[in-house]
């Protein structure tokens, strides 16, 4: 089988991937080495930017999260028994919007499925060939079988600790991590009141 771009993890990257590609007319194949209850069913985090919220909108698949997430305009602290409120659609007019991380997994799934766009569950990646060339191919076992999916690209959405990332030399890959300049236990830890 050869695809344009070969997706190595259906969770949230590898979905939005298969759809921003999708709507640029590139073919894609996702690869997931767990079963889809298990993609759809994985508790994790639950609280959405306003960016990822619009990219959601942008690319179609946020019907359901308009319907039933749960939006916040701000925070409170309360320190000394007096509360203080940052409201950030006052200060910089945008928002964090409360809906499971399991939840757009579902809705990006339904709706690349619905597109046509083929994710294989259960298929575990086994190894990385030609990754230095212009012709690299996955490695993968599906129902007990040994299969190979040639593709011009391979993006690895699997994590951190995932197989692709562990199967590239650095020299061969590339990462793309956004680093917050700050923490909120930090941020609470400096701002917490000293006591004379």
């Amino acid at each position: 089988m050869h695809v344009q771009v070969g997706i190595v993890g259906a969770g949230p990257a590898g979905l939005m991937l298969a759809r921003l590609l999708r709507l640029q007319g590139i073919s894609s194949v996702i690869l997931e080495s767990r079963n889809r209850q298990y993609v759809e069913t994985r508790v994790r985090a639950g609280l959405l930017e306003q960016g990822s919220v619009d990219l959601i909108n942008e690319t179609g698949m946020g019907e359901r999260l308009r319907r039933e997430c749960l939006p916040h305009d701000g925070i409170e602290f309360i320190f000394s028994g007096q509360r203080h409120r940052i409201d950030m659609q006052e200060l910089i007019q945008r928002r964090v919007y409360i809906y499971g991380q399991q939840e757009c997994v579902k809705d990006f799934i339904a709706v690349n499925l619905a597109d046509g766009v083929p994710i294989i569950f259960e298929a575990e990646a086994t190894a990385f060939e030609g990754v230095d060339t212009d012709k690299p191919a996955i490695r993968y076992r599906h129902q007990g079988a040994e299969h190979k999916l040639h593709c011009d690209f391979i993006a690895g959405c699997d994590g951190f600790h995932g197989a692709a990332r562990a199967s590239f030399k650095t020299s061969e890959r590339k990462d793309f991590d956004r680093v917050y300049p700050f923490g909120w236990l930090g941020i609470l830890v400096d701002a917490k009141p000293s006591h004379h």
